[in-house]
């Protein structure tokens, strides 16, 4: 997962993992593709997923089935009806194959854009602030969907301005004027505050609350990160 403090130059970054945009200056390479190269470009699509902010700018057909099969008859993949089907399953949109997107709501048609992603079955996603438009529903179902596909297996690349959404992440990337400021993983961000706070970045509520616990010899192991789990074991293991 990725987070960058500054707006200027994420949704480059994005553009330049996915292939989409050529770097003006060094090599980015997937799986030892080289962006750069024209004739690795169709081999990087068919690794690499992107979802931007807002899915009305992505979505071009008015058939929800239309839209996920166009990109797949464009990489000339097989068994593209069961593809349709397994991705829309996986967003929650099964059996609306037929319908037409404009009916969606937001929430919804963001679930259709990584729904597209899916069915080309790549193995990276980069997510460009993906909940960024939608409301607080339409987040929920999208944190859903990346924790559902992180067990998956799916490798995701995260681009946020909400600091708790990178509570989602396995490993947390600090990035500020287009430089990686600090990494780090999420398991190891309370020996981190202080070079995020140097970053003007507002730390998440359960993480301050697990520093105080810290400063109090009270150390509490997370699986979920969210704070009802962090209450439930406060209250199994210290009888609050």
């Amino acid at each position: 997962m990725w987070l960058e403090k500054m707006v200027h130059g994420k949704s480059t970054l994005a553009k330049i993992i996915a292939g989409i945009v050529k770097p003006t200056s060094g090599d980015v390479f997937i799986e030892e593709k080289n962006t750069k190269r024209k004739e690795d470009f169709l081999s990087i699509r068919k690794e690499v997923g992107i979802v931007f902010q807002n899915p009305e700018n992505q979505i071009i057909f008015n058939s929800i089935e239309d839209e996920i099969r166009f990109p797949l008859e464009n990489l000339k993949l097989e068994n593209i009806e069961e593809k349709i089907k397994e991705a829309l399953k996986k967003v929650g949109l099964e059996g609306k194959e037929k319908q037409e997107a404009y009916t969606l709501s937001l929430g919804q048609k963001q679930r259709l854009t990584i729904a597209t992603v899916l069915a080309m079955q790549t193995k990276y996603i980069v997510l460009d602030e993906p909940t960024a438009m939608l409301d607080p529903k339409g987040k929920e179902e999208v944190y859903e969907i990346v924790k559902r596909l992180k067990k998956e297996g799916y490798t995701i690349i995260y681009i946020t301005n909400i600091i708790d959404e990178i509570l989602l992440s396995d490993e947390i990337w600090v990035m500020e004027d287009g430089i990686i400021k600090d990494s780090f993983a999420k398991v190891d961000i309370l020996d981190h505050i202080e070079e995020i706070e140097q970053s003007d970045i507002k730390i998440p509520e359960i993480i301050s609350l697990l520093q105080e616990l810290k400063k109090k010899n009270i150390k509490i192991e997370l699986e979920e990160w969210t704070m009802q789990e962090l209450i439930q074991k406060l209250v199994k293991g210290y009888k609050i």
